[in-house]
C-alpha cells in the first residue's frame, strides 16, 4: 500500500498513521508532510523505525527551503516518480 502524508505530522493523527504502516508499504511525504523528514525530529525517528520505504517529494522540500534539513535516509522523488508510485500501488491512503 502507498501512504501519502500531505499534512504536517503535528496536524494529523500521526500515531494512527504509524500504527497503519505494514511491512512492504511505502510512504511518500509531500506538501507539509515533508516536515516529518526533518533531521532529528521525533516524527522522523518514528518513521525510520517503521517497516516501510520512505520517500519525500523534492519539489515540496525545495518550495519550503528545507533541502539542507531533510534526512538523507529518505529517497527524494520527482513528480514523475510520484506518479510511478501511484501506478505501482492499487491501494492508497492519504493522510
Amino acid at each position: 500500500m502507498l501512504h501519502t502524508l500531505m499534512n504536517s505530522p503535528f496536524q494529523c493523527d500521526f500515531n494512527l498513521l504509524l500504527r497503519m504502516l505494514k511491512a512492504g508499504d511505502e510512504l511518500l511525504l509531500l506538501q507539509d508532510g515533508v516536515l516529518a523528514a526533518l533531521e532529528g525530529s521525533s516524527a522522523l525517528t518514528s518513521l525510520l523505525a517503521a517497516p516501510v520505504t520512505l520517500y519525500v517529494l523534492q519539489d515540496d522540500v525545495d518550495a519550503r527551503g528545507l533541502a539542507a534539513q531533510i534526512s538523507a535516509s529518505l529517497t527524494s522523488v520527482s513528480y514523475t516518480e510520484f506518479v510511478a508510485l501511484t501506478v505501482k500501488h492499487s491501494q492508497q491512503m492519504t493522510w
